[in-house]
């Protein structure tokens, strides 16, 4: 999640770096059964993380975006996985067996 973040936030280019050019966010969690109690306790876990963050504890509106964008994320995996084919996903399958992860 790490070089994820930094990128999605504007940081270096690490993910692409190390995964290439797309995400493939929802492929990419696909082998995983996300529904959405398990969407709702990683949106506590990071909007716990957000609360305890030194840097954050007094930027309002940072807090808002972050915690929306987290939510939105998480809700986007669970309905965006039910729609996906077997030939989209990624991350321990066929289709990226070459990889090096």
């Amino acid at each position: 999640q790490y070089r994820f973040f930094v990128q999605t936030f504007g940081g270096p280019e690490l993910y692409k770096e190390k995964k290439g050019k797309y995400t493939r966010l929802v492929g990419r969690h696909a082998n995983y059964k996300i529904g959405e109690k398990a969407a709702e306790r990683w949106v506590e876990h990071m909007e716990g993380a957000i609360e305890e963050h030194e840097n954050l504890r007094e930027d309002e509106e940072v807090k808002e975006c972050l915690k929306w964008y987290f939510r939105f994320m998480a809700y986007y995996i669970v309905v965006a996985s039910e729609y996906m084919r077997d030939d989209q996903l990624s991350g321990g399958t066929k289709l990226d067996s070459d990889r090096i992860w």
